[in-house]
């Protein structure tokens, strides 16, 4: 997927300038969006739709190419039309359908009360956060898992009073935390493959980061819990819960997400007409305004896929992997730790770029490889590194499927959800401490 590195000055004028697109499509959406919120305007990042924001930027990057029209309008459909941004683009439609249907089958009132019913009040945050990982690990993808849990989540806030961005942010964390420890997860796999090791022992590599920063989430959790003030459940049947129950233990069983999420619509469905007044007439219906409802992200997903694959087409990618290379031996840092952090810069900025944490992986996998040999960094360590940093990533970019999912679902702004993301936060903190804790113990070699 990567280019050749331009070498010549015109070439490089033009790499940097390929990056030109990604820029103006941030400062005009997160520009605007601060600029509205500063005069008080409600719904602040909404008064420029992102997918209108993300327009300019397109054209921009058509302009810059130095191809024929016809060839550069081909680029950017090739990578609209990439497997990761169409697979994206369904789940965000099943997702969607199943919201609405199991929203109007009074499902999702029925979940929230039984889970208000079990979980103390003070666990209800910290409850969520673990329910989210035991998902995504099963599951493999923090996308779907947000998909199944969202309409869950933000019924929680309105039952208990707690700050919906906080609780969005909270299945954010969870989702990404069972994403980054999945062994079947695609940022794994890419990861692993990239670096030449075996899952396991990548595994065993995250694990012994991903759980002190999960330990110190769950406690940060705890004392917001206490904040939170939990209504009595009113009487409800409890078989509206099946559906939530059910795509539970078919995560488990490792099924696909597709068909989790279609067996959660027809579940929902078929539970709903049974026991309440839901009318079959109306699935229909509903099916087709979930799909609605996630119109923007999906336009946002396709348009940004393509942005991506002309920034790379035009030296963008290649580009910025220099520059990071050319920076990390400038800074003369002892090899083992400058190439560590070399590699997670690395994933983090092209991550910013292509906004697809699973294409990044594959992206940077090479370079992040002959890193990893020159500074003595075994595989399962740059592979964990690159899985951690791109998930961290993944769950901080407003653009990024994640929060624009789970953004969609509480009617927020993705901006609104990213402080609340604490494990991002924790999760990188916890691992940039360890290799400089790593470093201190081993023998400074430059």
């Amino acid at each position: 997927m990567q280019a050749p590195i331009p070498s010549s000055s015109s070439s490089s004028t033009s790499a940097k300038l390929a990056l030109l697109p990604l820029l103006t499509f941030l400062i005009l959406f997160l520009g605007v969006g601060f600029y509205y919120q500063a005069q008080g305007i409600e719904y602040a990042f909404y008064q420029l739709p992102s997918p209108s924001a993300l327009l300019p930027a397109v054209i921009l990057a058509v302009l810059l190419s130095r191809e024929s029209l016809t060839a550069t309008i081909a680029r950017y459909i090739e990578g609209a039309g990439h497997s990761n941004i169409i697979t994206m683009c369904f789940i965000y439609l099943l997702a969607g359908a199943f919201s609405a249907v199991a929203k109007a089958t009074g499902g999702v009132d029925a979940t929230v009360n039984l889970g208000l019913s079990i979980i103390p009040a003070q666990f209800i945050l910290p409850g969520l956060f673990l329910i989210a990982g035991f998902i995504a690990t099963a599951m493999g993808t923090s996308m779907g898992t947000l998909a199944a849990l969202g309409p869950v989540g933000l019924g929680v806030a309105q039952a208990t009073g707690i700050e919906p961005a906080l609780v969005a942010g909270v299945l954010v964390s969870g989702a990404i935390f069972g994403d980054n420890l999945s062994i079947i997860s695609d940022t794994t796999i890419a990861a692993t493959r990239t670096q030449g090791c075996e899952m396991r022992d990548k595994f065993k590599a995250n694990l012994h980061l991903a759980l002190p920063a999960a330990f110190i989430v769950i406690v940060l959790l705890v004392v917001l819990g206490e904040s939170g003030e939990v209504t009595a459940p009113q009487g409800t049947n409890w078989l509206l819960a099946l559906p939530y129950l059910l795509i539970l233990v078919l995560a488990v069983a490792g099924l696909n997400v597709f068909a989790v999420l279609v067996i959660g619509i027809l579940s929902s469905a078929i539970i709903g007409i049974s026991v309440s007044d839901y009318q079959v007439i109306t699935v229909g219906q509903d099916i087709y305004t979930g799909f609605g409802q996630m119109q923007e992200i999906m336009i946002l997903s396709l348009m940004l896929g393509g942005l991506s694959e002309l920034m790379r087409q035009q030296g963008g990618i290649d580009f910025l992997l220099s520059t990071i290379s050319k920076v990390i031996r400038a800074l003369a840092l002892p090899l083992k730790i400058g190439n560590s952090l070399g590699i997670a810069v690395l994933i983090s900025a092209l991550n910013i770029c292509i906004a697809n944490n699973t294409v990044s992986i594959i992206v940077a996998g090479s370079t992040a490889k002959a890193l990893a040999e020159q500074g003595g960094i075994e595989p399962k360590r740059s592979a964990s590194l690159l899985d951690i940093f791109a998930c961290v990533i993944q769950g901080l970019i407003p653009y990024g499927g994640q929060l624009l999912i789970i953004g969609a679902t509480f009617s927020l702004s993705p901006v609104e959800v990213i402080p609340y993301s604490f494990y991002c936060f924790i999760l990188a903190a916890v691992t940039i401490l360890n290799l400089i804790w790593n470093a201190k113990q081993t023998p400074v070699k430059h």
